[in-house]
């Protein structure tokens, strides 16, 4: 599928629109075993398999469940208008966290914990708790959501830098609060104030090891930090294609026989590609009436407070539409900066990109304002009453500990710029309305939901085609704003 690999920083060479190409087609490509496709000897998490006289070759060597579970990210990512980068439907829901596991079975024979049925309290897994069911998610306008999160991470650590004990101090950036971050006078670091973010990102071990207070922006836990370690992680979970930087240079860990199956420079082109797509807009139909529903679904969407959640837009500040590679703060088995390492840069408003774009306003001095409709934390939207609105497992937490069987209830405020041609709706893809979305809306979330049901029926009907308009535009499209008769 791949006949060409990135080497000795081609990469670097390429022109954009060269790179974004070559991107493209890491993302279309069907990966076989000629290419390394599959792993025979590793887990999804790229640990070995428990049992390596099962290898996963033959009719082991893919399952729905645990993975490999796709031929090509465009397999999943490809809604709607089939372009690449896009949602998926229901049939495409992953199983995140059934990668510890060798290869599902459910068979209650094997005993092997994380074998095949087992999970690591010795508990039988079922298709329900063996792994956390999430929904594919659309990637356009990826670049400059990630951009927003490494400035705001910026912001956040400038705070805490300027820290001294004894002091409490809010973090805020861009107009969000992330609560308060304190010292105590021995020193130590307090994060019981901190709001939004995820645990790996407060970490703390004494008065000298400060919490990173990183935003995670992707996955919809907020557990990964870049673009890139996304890349990394889903070409072995999805396709067992296993990159050199995670898994070593001239390496065969999956005992495939193939090495250096995914580059440096191939993840880089796979991964500014994706940050390069572009970004969702509006579609209005032009007719008056509905013009004016939608206006209106606008104006009462923000009156009963959902934008202080979804916040309509955030000021990405020069220079964050220049988005380069490798990011500042990837985690280890990552391409991180250093002296040996030279970045790929990308201008995200250049217009030979794929269209449309977000562009810096003229005001001085000038921002990119970025409509996603979302304010990077963690909130809790689940009926505390309901067991079944949480999910099994919580990625946040060491896999195995009691926290991570104890489930997840905290998810990403989810971007809304793209929620109207969507087919699969909440973080597990069963609902099938927006309005079956809104209405499952509890926890820090239930003013909000109680606010809508209080609306009059052609209110909540213009709330409704109000989130029916943000639309991923079809192929070609220009402008951000789309008039269409329906």
């Amino acid at each position: 599928a791949v006949t060409h690999h990135l080497r000795g920083g081609e990469e670097l060479r390429l022109t954009t629109s060269e790179i974004v190409e070559f991107g493209r087609g890491l993302f279309t490509a069907n990966w076989t075993d000629q290419d390394g496709g599959g792993r025979p000897l590793t887990k999804g998490t790229g640990a070995p398999l428990l049992d390596r006289q099962r290898p996963l070759v033959g009719p082991r060597a893919m399952n729905r469940v645990s993975g490999p579970d796709a031929n090509s990210c465009a397999g999943c990512h490809n809604y709607p208008n089939g372009v690449p980068g896009g949602s998926g439907d229901l049939t495409t829901v992953v199983f995140q966290l059934a990668q510890r596991f060798d290869f599902v079975t459910f068979d209650r024979k094997d005993r092997t914990r994380t074998g095949g049925s087992q999970d690591e309290a010795g508990r039988p897994a079922t298709l329900q708790t063996v792994g956390n069911a999430r929904a594919t998610p659309d990637l356009f306008g990826a670049g400059y959501l990630e951009m927003l999160a490494r400035q705001i991470t910026a912001d956040l650590q400038r705070i805490r830098d300027g820290l001294r004990p004894g002091q409490a101090r809010p973090l805020t950036s861009k107009g969000l609060s992330f609560g308060v971050l304190a010292r105590g006078r021995d020193g130590r670091w307090i994060t019981t104030g901190v709001e939004g973010l995820p645990p790996q990102s407060l970490v703390t071990r004494s008065a000298t090891v400060e919490p990173s207070l990183i935003v995670r922006p992707w996955l919809q836990s907020g557990s990964a930090v870049s673009l890139r370690e996304v890349v990394n992680t889903s070409l072995n979970q999805h396709h067992g294609i296993q990159s050199a930087e995670r898994f070593g240079v001239d390496t065969d860990p999956d005992g495939d026989g193939v090495l250096n199956e995914a580059t440096d420079g191939d993840v880089t082109a796979l991964t500014t590609f994706v940050a390069t797509l572009p970004v969702p807009g509006r579609v209005i139909p032009a007719y008056p009436d509905i013009e004016k529903a939608v206006a209106a679904g606008e104006r009462a969407f923000e009156r009963i407070g959902c934008t202080e959640c979804h916040v309509s837009s955030l000021p990405l500040d020069r220079p964050g539409w220049m988005y380069s590679e490798p990011g500042p703060y990837n985690p280890a088995g990552n391409l991180r900066r250093g002296p040996q390492v030279r970045l790929r840069d990308v201008n995200l408003a250049d217009a030979a990109l794929p269209q449309p774009r977000l562009v810096p306003t003229e005001d001085d001095p000038p921002v990119v304002l970025v409509p996603a409709y979302t304010d990077f934390k963690l909130h809790d939207i689940t009926d505390p009453t309901d067991d079944t609105a949480k999910e099994p497992l919580d990625i946040n937490q060491p896999a195995g500990s009691p926290k991570f069987m104890a489930g997840n209830r905290r998810f990403l405020t989810k971007r809304l710029w793209g929620v109207g041609n969507q087919p699969a709706h909440f973080h597990h893809g069963r609902f099938t309305s927006l309005k079956q979305a809104v209405l499952a809306h509890a926890g820090e979330a239930l003013p909000q939901r109680r606010a809508f049901e209080q609306l009059g029926q052609s209110e909540q009907e213009g709330v409704l085609a109000f989130l029916t308009s943000l639309q991923l535009l079809p192929p070609g499209t220009n402008g951000r704003p789309l008039g269409r008769r329906p």
